[in-house]
């Protein structure tokens, strides 16, 4: 299969799959134990790979938020918790909800070998949340490492895209708005901030897409045929597993 076609084929399951966890009733509830709610848990803790850092530094990561949102929460999130402790807790809820959804699943190892190749040729410079999180161990049990490393994919797509836009002249907040209008204000921008869309924007945001294509398409172009029918099976296997809402 052509490499274009892979990308175009796993990425947007990997998408969905790689957040699966973030918001879920065990999450939440790790969260809790370190004096965390939900919205917390997840800035300090998809954050917190990137260190006790200011929130500046957070905000050019992620990219798309308001960065007066990413400093109230931030900031509030790391007055309760250590962010690198936060960090490992929320891998380790992933693992968990790997665990919880993917024991029944077979010959994750095939998908595991597969993801952790892509993982290890991508180049993680100008990468920040994905180099981040890469750098973490992975769990030795395939069901737990399988959902550790499609948060780590997620990450690798996410934070290509965000040097994509930024590199196609177009700023992240006109992006966000352009492709989630509905949502621009749940990510801490304002009325007022809602941009006058012009031609080159939109050109920008389509020329942005295609940049990451290319972008996130060398790591994936590693894998030969076994390995791409292993990335796959696994990836359907995963979300048919979080379909029937096994276990």
């Amino acid at each position: 299969m052509p490499t274009r076609e892979l990308t175009g084929t796993v990425c947007p399951t990997i998408g969905s799959l790689g957040a699966a966890y973030y918001f879920t009733p065990p999450t939440l509830a790790r969260g809790r134990a370190m004096g965390l709610d939900g919205f917390r848990f997840y800035f300090l803790g998809r954050g917190g790979v990137l260190g006790d850092v200011e929130a500046s530094v957070v905000a050019s990561a992620f990219g798309y938020f308001a960065p007066s949102l990413v400093e109230a929460v931030w900031d509030s999130a790391r007055a309760r918790a250590d962010p690198r402790t936060a960090g490992r807790e929320h891998l380790a809820a992933a693992q968990d909800f790997g665990r919880d959804h993917f024991s029944g699943v077979g010959e994750l190892e095939g998908f595991c070998d597969a993801a952790r190749s892509v993982v290890t040729a991508a180049d993680p410079a100008g990468l920040a949340l994905f180099a981040g999180i890469a750098a973490e161990p992975l769990p030795e049990d395939p069901p737990a490492r399988a959902m550790q490393l499609l948060a780590v994919l997620r990450e690798l797509r996410g934070s290509a895209h965000l040097l994509a836009v930024v590199a196609s002249g177009i700023s992240p907040r006109v992006a966000h708005y352009l492709r989630r209008p509905n949502d621009f204000t749940l990510f801490g921008w304002k009325e007022e901030d809602i941009p006058t869309v012009t031609k080159k924007d939109r050109e920008g945001l389509a020329a942005s897409e295609r940049l990451t294509d290319e972008l996130v398409r060398g790591p994936y172009s590693v894998l030969d045929a076994e390995g791409q029918s292993s990335l796959i099976a696994g990836l359907e296997r995963m979300e048919a597993a979080i379909a029937l809402g096994q276990p």
